[in-house]
């Protein structure tokens, strides 16, 4: 059984994580899902752009704990969203949480209702938000960042957006994606994946560079120690052992 539902109007494909039971936590299982959704998307000519949403109440709890994706599975499924031919757009009604913001900053426009909250949560479980840097740091202001990266503290939409996390937050964010997704479907779609490589050239070159590095950091630490014990507090919902 597939975790992510699909549904297509007017050339735009959406695709939906549907595991809600995990609140759409990045597994080996939903991430490998996802990288075929997408792939089909690239190779069909009907679709013009891709709109990636979610069902529950949550876009993404970040890693699956119990059936994390292998690191490069995860830089792959990154790096295909940047690279799709195609305009990914983000759609956010819920939470965001670590990983989850690596796919939300791989996207070329994201968009969430005022509801929305997000937390690079990585720091609290023993970890550092390594492989989502990749399309994270290219994209978002520096100063904000450092905080958020470092605290692990929850923001909301309107900030998410001033520090560039999003695009846009609105009230009804499907109301706030209707100019958008008018515009792609009114652009050619030779403009649209020329248009979309120049913006993503530099993200592209942060994954050349930075790829194998933040991999194995994310590999190290995922076997550490304090990650061990940052997990099991997690899941045993009680402060890990260096809360002070």
């Amino acid at each position: 059984m597939t975790l992510i539902s699909r549904t297509r109007a007017r050339a735009v494909e959406t695709l939906s994580l549907d595991a809600t039971d995990t609140r759409n936590a990045l597994s080996a299982a939903l991430v490998s899902d996802l990288a075929d959704a997408l792939t089909d998307c690239a190779k069909d000519p009907d679709v013009r752009a891709v709109v990636l949403t979610h069902t529950g109440t949550t876009f993404s709890a970040g890693a699956d704990l119990r059936d994390p994706p292998h690191p490069d599975a995860l830089v792959g499924l990154l790096r295909q969203i940047v690279e799709l031919p195609k305009p990914v757009i983000a759609r956010v009604t819920g939470h965001v949480r670590a990983g989850g913001l690596g796919l939300l900053t791989a996207c070329d426009i994201a968009a969430a209702a005022t509801t929305a909250t997000f937390a690079f949560t990585e720091v609290r479980i023993g970890v550092a938000p390594a492989v989502i840097s990749l399309p994270v740091l290219p994209r978002t202001d520096p100063r904000a960042l450092a905080r958020y990266y470092l605290t692990g503290e929850r923001l909301d939409a309107s900030e998410a957006a001033r520090i560039g996390l999003l695009t846009t937050a609105a009230d009804d964010v499907d109301d706030a994606l209707t100019p958008i997704l008018d515009g792609l479907r009114r652009s050619s779609p030779q403009a649209l994946t020329e248009t979309k490589r120049l913006l993503t050239a530099r993200v592209l070159e942060t994954f050349d560079r930075d790829a194998a590095d933040l991999t194995a950091l994310s590999a190290r630490l995922f076997t550490s120690p304090q990650a061990r014990e940052g997990m099991t507090a997690f899941l045993e919902r009680r402060d890990a052992a260096w809360v002070v």
